[in-house]
């Protein structure tokens, strides 16, 4: 299933979709696939699984720490395909945020077979372009996936447009220049990187640049097909995993409370933009 069918389901809403990321295996497997359910159940429209990897550059501290503690625990890439699986059976499309060494370690046309197989919708891949993808956009259009790659305030109108006419379910804007994290307020780069994405392509845009409150998901949805959230839903299980030891289960009760009132709060921000 496309991404694209929760932005064309919250388009005919008249609103921008909610798309919420976490790294899979934290703060184990199981506990990161409770909370991607809980946020899918709280009004996330579409679900990131981040596949942990030992040299996150484009990310900030907080998805770095969170990543470490996936891999000190031992999490592979069976279990990122696992926890998609697990996530997409609750009925929310379901993409893969990794760099692009473990895929090529792992096999691309492997990859996106297995990809396929566990009902995920596609890869967002940060560090690769459309123009060095060429054995990814092969695998992907045999396995029918979404292919999301990025553009950044300082790409040109041509690189646009060229990165867009590659992507398939969507055009990530990422409108902070660096590396990830939630900020306190919104980045003035964003909406005119949307308005130029709009000007090429018919695809949704949605927009990563550190949102971490209704508030402001409600101004990002005011011009962006979609608001993606990350650092936030990482900090709230970061903090509880922290403060409070967790049960036999490895859930955090308190984590997972945490995460579907910021949900609610951030969905009903993009909401008050119908």
């Amino acid at each position: 299933m496309s991404v694209q069918v929760a932005f064309d389901k919250a388009a005919a809403e008249g609103r921008s979709a909610l798309v919420g990321y976490l790294p899979a295996g934290f703060p184990d497997v199981r506990g990161g696939i409770d909370a991607m359910r809980t946020m899918v159940e709280s009004g996330c429209d579409a679900i990131e699984v981040g596949l942990p990897y030992s040299d996150p550059v484009m990310d900030g501290p907080t998805i770095q720490a969170a990543a470490q503690q996936a891999l000190e625990n031992g999490v592979r890439t069976s279990d990122v395909l696992h926890t998609v699986e697990a996530v997409a059976a609750l009925g929310a499309p379901v993409l893969v945020m990794t760099y692009w060494n473990p895929v090529e370690r792992y096999g691309v046309h492997r990859f996106a077979r297995d990809l396929s197989a566990a009902g995920g919708a596609g890869l967002i891949t940060p560090d690769i372009v459309p123009d060095e993808a060429g054995e990814w956009l092969a695998a992907a259009n045999e396995h029918d996936l979404d292919k999301v790659f990025l553009i950044a305030p300082s790409s040109t109108d041509a690189r646009i447009a060229m990165t867009a006419e590659h992507c398939r379910g969507f055009v990530y804007a990422t409108a902070v220049m660096g590396v990830t994290g939630t900020r306190e307020s919104t980045s003035e780069l964003a909406r005119p990187l949307v308005e130029r994405a709009h000007a090429v392509t018919d695809l949704p845009v949605g927009v990563g640049l550190g949102v971490s409150n209704g508030k402001q998901a409600a101004e990002v949805a005011g011009y962006a097909d979609g608001v993606i959230v990350g650092s936030a839903f990482v900090r709230r299980l970061l903090d509880a995993h922290l403060d409070e030891q967790p049960d036999e289960q490895g859930d955090v009760s308190r984590g997972l409370a945490g995460l579907a009132k910021l949900t609610l709060d951030l969905a009903e921000g993009v909401r008050s933009r119908a």
